[in-house]
């Protein structure tokens, strides 16, 4: 391979990978240096004139003339007179020789060796960018085409063909890709492995959320309102603490948009997620109120030491509370930060049986279970939903379930012994 070919194939290749000609310029230059120094020990005397348009390569090799019985032959930078005027008869003591070494003087495998090299470089180089590149938008939301669906993760090709990964995680759980798919997401992570970048990308993350409301919002976008906290449940619901800087400006209703126009166009990206925005506070009950939106609380009790709160409700009240699945009430734990316990509140009841009196049929750890979140009564129990009670003990959903059932059993046989009590 002779370096017109070698230099003109590297440079088509490399750019191809969008490598710039003072870099093509620097990566060849020193391949060809390295060659020189395995072949020679060093590259200090030579000259490496490049001309990547027209695939020319020039090396030459500088050394004094000395004569033949000087101690300074051995140099690398000397040449003994005899040996120079086989290269030029006239050459004379104390000229300098530039000798032309040509590509093929270093060997078929060291020219082989350099093509390898030079393209392991350009691959090292645009994976360098790539990283570089990325790691900078971590957060931010970039366009891209679906390219390959697998069950765990989808490969995303951005407009310079650039492959990303969208993992399943990630998705928001109503997502069907198909190859050819235009796909909007949030640059989550930058990792290396083996030397490779691996961009991760999320539409789960509160960060593509954050980024939405900073395309539709202006106000946030200019920094006129901040958004404090931001908490998902993706695809389900998500809370949205926001604050205004200018006191002439509603935060809650900039967001929203006349008649909802700014927070559908958010809603329909993240496929109908149910998004609530909420008016942030440094009043913490406020806050809390507010985070349970849409039930009204009747009161609550604020331990900051355990970081729990008490919230007691109407009965019809808890279970919009609560939410589906208890998702509003864990995304109002979240955005607060701290575990919020939901009660309803106390109703007259003609009857009620404590825990205690359950001994003979309940297991003693069940029970203190119970009583850990502040439920010490069979009326207490029974006023709190199953789902909630499972989230806030350690105990599984059929031990919960037996429970109720014991707990309605005593209750139904004592109110047929009254009944029967009163007929007779």
């Amino acid at each position: 391979m002779n370096s017109h070919v070698l230099i003109e194939s590297f440079a088509e290749f490399a750019r191809s990978k969008n490598i710039d000609r003072p870099t093509m310029m620097s990566i060849l230059e020193d391949v060809f240096r390295t060659m020189i120094r395995k072949k020679y020990t060093t590259d200090e005397n030579f000259d490496v004139i490049l001309n990547v348009d027209k695939g020319d390569l020039e090396i030459y090799r500088n050394r004094e003339i000395v004569d033949d019985d000087s101690e300074d032959i051995w140099d690398f930078d000397k040449i003994p007179l005899e040996e120079a005027k086989k290269i030029e008869p006239d050459y004379e003591v104390g000229e300098q020789v530039a000798e032309e070494v040509k590509l093929e003087d270093f060997g078929r495998r060291a020219v082989l060796m350099a093509r390898q090299t030079l393209i392991q470089r350009v691959k090292d180089l645009e994976r360098d960018n790539l990283y570089q590149q990325y790691k900078d938008q971590v957060g931010e939301i970039i366009t891209g085409e679906v390219y390959q669906v697998w069950s765990r993760e989808a490969l995303i090709l951005d407009k310079e063909e650039n492959e990303l990964v969208l993992p399943k995680s990630e998705q928001i759980p109503k997502d069907r890709y198909r190859k050819g798919d235009t796909v909007r997401a949030v640059v989550h992570r930058v990792e290396v492995i083996n030397g490779t970048p691996k961009i991760i990308l999320s539409r789960a993350a509160p960060a593509f959320l954050e980024r939405l409301f900073e395309q539709e919002v202006p106000e946030i976008f200019d920094g006129l309102i901040t958004i404090k906290n931001i908490v998902r449940e993706p695809g389900e619901r998500a809370k949205v603490a926001v604050e205004s800087y200018d006191d002439r400006i509603d935060p809650v209703g900039a967001c929203v948009g006349m008649k909802g126009s700014r927070i559908h166009a958010v809603v329909r990206e993240l496929e109908n997620e149910n998004i609530d925005v909420i008016n942030y506070t440094d009043n913490l009950e406020l806050y809390i109120q507010r985070a349970l939106s849409p039930a009204k609380i009747g009161s609550m009790k604020i331990n900051e030491q355990t970081g729990r709160v008490s919230v007691f409700l109407k009965p019809d009240q808890v279970s919009l509370a609560i939410g589906r699945g208890g998702a509003n009430i864990k995304l109002a734990s979240r955005l607060v930060g701290m575990e919020i316990d939901v009660f309803r509140e106390a109703e007259d009841y003609d009857e009620d049986i404590a825990l205690d009196e359950f001994q003979d049929e309940i297991e003693p750890w069940v029970l203190a279970e119970f009583k850990k979140i502040g439920l010490d009564t069979g009326r207490a129990v029974l006023a709190v939903s199953k789902e909630d009670i499972v989230r806030r003990t350690e105990l599984e959903e059929e031990t919960v379930e037996d429970v109720f059932r014991i707990i309605r059993q005593e209750f139904e046989d004592s109110e047929e012994e009254a009944n029967s009590g009163d007929a007779q």
